[in-house]
């Protein structure tokens, strides 16, 4: 491994980040609030640490897809360090380290879990970095640096391939991996601004749609207040953040098809977006017959399991009633739903549509070899083999997954006197990157103990990472020539 580009490459990041520590100072500046100076002196940290890292060493040509791994994972690390610095720095919120991180972590893998109440009060600035690093951490900022790193003498397709989510990591957009993150970029960005002009249109004042839209192109569930999209009780603000919240579950790649060869029906043409809507209509029928038959404190229950079935499913987190205390079958399908998340290459968390299809196909293969032990079976997606090394790479991903979340619960159990269903519930939670849970973790995370959020962070940033880009850091192997 190249430890010198590595250190070099984590460095840029990690500069490229503190730029981004300058645009809540200005809306510190801008407001007149005295949490300018903890936003700046946050930047200047980051900066200097970026600087000394990226201070010019031996140039390598490329990278090897390890040195991807090792920068993903250490930069994703810092990031949430030093992004946890104005959180520390801002004297009214009077926070320690550990919850600073956790408000960090969860807002950069953008899983919207919170220790922060009183939201309403809160400095505007503050409000807006909370959704500033959502939506970094929405696409990927490393996605971002790898547009310009060619500029410096390093191809970025191994960064690319570690930190984009999914099942299968090795499709190109375009021809040229800096193309590839643009055409990302300008999607995303695209899809900000039209949301964020949604809102505004719809009734939010400028500040909170542009805050909103950050959170829900992001899959990420952050808000500007307590209630979340219950403040505004708009039907109208709820409809423009599930159109987006299901547009932004999707295939980003496949958004960049559709858009180049401007045929929108390859949305239905595409065998995991169909997956996606089926399942979301299928949970969002149930949600609202339990609903219908065990009547909740709202005017409509369908407007209510509609919005929560595709915010809870696409595991972005926005909330208008406290559904933890809807019937317990309808708040358990909501979670179940956000284990399967949204469409690999998208800013959704969980498991991904596409595993999801493959491990179902997967299972009816065994029993067709069960019937005809000689029979040929092979598994298609939208009428192409799906390699073995595929299918193998889905399975050995989810019993990971399932392990290392069995693990969690129990160690939330073991080193705190949490019950069954709010361990299930925060992990769960956090390792799909959703936020809210059941129990008590339903409106915020301030009343567990540091080392349970400590396990949570980890699940966090494993969530986000999709288990084993960090994982293969831990094996022997990784490490050797």
């Amino acid at each position: 491994m190249h430890f010198s580009v590595i250190s070099r490459v984590t460095g840029i990041l990690l500069t490229i980040f503190s730029l981004a520590l300058f645009t809540p100072a200005m809306v510190a500046l801008i407001y007149n609030e005295s949490t300018v100076d903890a936003f700046f002196t946050a930047s200047l940290i980051t900066l200097a640490s970026g600087l000394a890292l990226a201070i010019p060493k031996r140039k390598v040509r490329d990278l090897r897809s390890r040195d991807g791994f090792l920068i993903t994972v250490f930069f994703y690390a810092g990031l949430g360090l030093f992004g946890a610095l104005p959180f520390l720095m801002i004297d009214s919120l009077n926070i320690l380290w550990t919850d600073a991180a956790f408000e960090s972590y969860s807002a950069i893998t953008t899983t919207g879990a919170t220790i922060l109440t009183g939201l309403d009060e809160l400095p505007r600035s503050l409000l807006f970095y909370r959704h500033l690093l959502q939506w970094l951490g929405g696409m990927g900022i490393i996605v971002l640096a790898v547009a310009i790193l060619p500029m410096l003498g390093i191809g970025g397709l191994q960064l690319y391939r570690a930190e984009a989510p999914g099942a299968v990591k090795d499709t190109k957009l375009t021809p040229r991996i800096t193309e590839t993150a643009k055409a990302l970029w300008y999607i995303y960005l695209g899809l900000t601004i039209a949301c964020a002009t949604a809102y505004h249109m719809a009734g939010m004042g400028l500040f909170d749609a542009i805050c909103h839209s950050f959170s829900t192109v992001a899959i990420g569930g952050f808000s500007t207040h307590d209630a979340s999209l219950g403040y505004f009780n708009s039907q109208g603000i709820e409809t423009v953040a599930m159109v987006f919240m299901l547009i932004s579950g999707i295939n980003f790649g496949l958004h960049f098809t559709v858009f180049s060869r401007r045929n929108p029906l390859l949305y239905f043409k595409d065998i995991e977006t169909r997956l996606y809507l089926t399942v979301l209509a299928s949970v969002g029928v149930m949600i609202c017959l339990i609903l219908i038959q065990y009547p909740i404190p709202s005017e409509s229950p369908i407007r209510e399991g509609l919005f929560h079935t595709i915010s809870i499913a696409t595991t972005t987190g926005y909330t208008t009633t406290g559904f933890s205390g809807w019937p317990a079958s309808a708040a358990i399908i909501l979670l179940f739903a956000a284990f399967a998340g949204g469409c690999a290459g998208s800013t959704a968390g969980g498991i991904k549509m596409i595993r999801v299809r493959l491990l179902s196909s997967q299972g009816m293969r065994e029993i067709r070899r069960l019937i005809h032990p000689h029979g040929v079976f092979p598994i298609k997606l939208g009428g192409q083999r799906v390699p073995d090394r595929v299918v193998e790479a889905a399975f050995g991903f989810f019993a990971a997954y399932v392990l290392i979340f069995l693990v969690m619960v129990a160690a939330l159990m073991a080193i705190s006197d949490l019950n069954f269903i709010t361990a299930f519930s925060a992990v769960g939670a956090c390792i799909n990157n959703l936020g809210p849970g059941l129990g008590e973790v339903a409106a915020n995370y301030a009343s567990l103990s540091n080392p349970v959020k400590t396990v949570l962070i980890l699940a966090m940033v494993l969530g986000r990472l999709e288990i084993f880009t960090l994982l293969v850091l831990l094996t022997p192997t990784f490490w050797k020539r």
